[in-house]
């Protein structure tokens, strides 16, 4: 899952948030200066990647990319995702989409001087962009997939994949809403554990 599925996914509470957004730019186990809730987050998202990457629906999905996009299926995936859980977020939440993602970037934004250099880095582009709130048209998809394909340096593909969104479109999307129902059950029980 990508950033706005982690950030839904966090309990209500801005430090688990936190650190569930920060999570990809944490080397290791180097995030102990952390309080205890940002720890929390990290392991939370660390969880979700790996319920994610095993779960055989995820792969249903990732087959239909393997052959085009090799190692990268599961990036493109996560952003889809994304899509999906964005243009789907009134069966998923009771918050509007709009306040939700200003909240975030308002919660980051006034957070920013203890994230890690990358996600700083990376905050102002998506800010300006509004990645979040523009994850529900495929034309933000679009943007997201054209600067992940720059950042690989053309390697990725991943410029071309929202051919394959369109084209596999009602199974992309089938296939979120049976995995997002079980992820859901399974991050209930582990921030449980946490």
């Amino acid at each position: 899952m990508n950033f706005l599925a982690h950030l839904y996914l966090s309990p209500e509470n801005t430090e688990i948030m936190i650190g569930n957004f920060i999570a990809d730019h944490i080397r290791g186990n180097k995030f102990s200066h952390y309080s205890e809730a940002i720890q929390k987050g990290i392991h939370l998202h660390r969880a979700i990647d790996s319920f994610t990457d095993a779960h055989e629906i995820v792969r249903t999905s990732k087959r239909r990319l393997h052959e085009r996009y090799g190692h990268y299926d599961g990036v493109i995936i996560d952003i889809f995702y994304d899509h999906f859980l964005a243009k789907n977020w009134a069966n998923y939440s009771q918050i509007p989409f709009e306040i939700f993602t200003q909240s975030i970037y308002t919660l980051l934004h006034n957070k920013k001087q203890i994230l890690p250099e990358k996600t700083q880095e990376l905050l102002p582009y998506m800010m300006q962009q509004d990645w979040l709130f523009n994850y529900q048209f495929i034309d933000g998809i679009h943007e997201v997939l054209l600067g992940m394909n720059r950042r690989t340096k053309g390697k990725s593909k991943m410029n071309l994949a929202v051919e394959d969104l369109e084209l596999y479109y009602v199974d992309f999307e089938n296939d979120f809403k049976l995995f997002m129902l079980e992820l859901i059950a399974y991050v209930t029980l582990k921030i449980k554990e946490l």
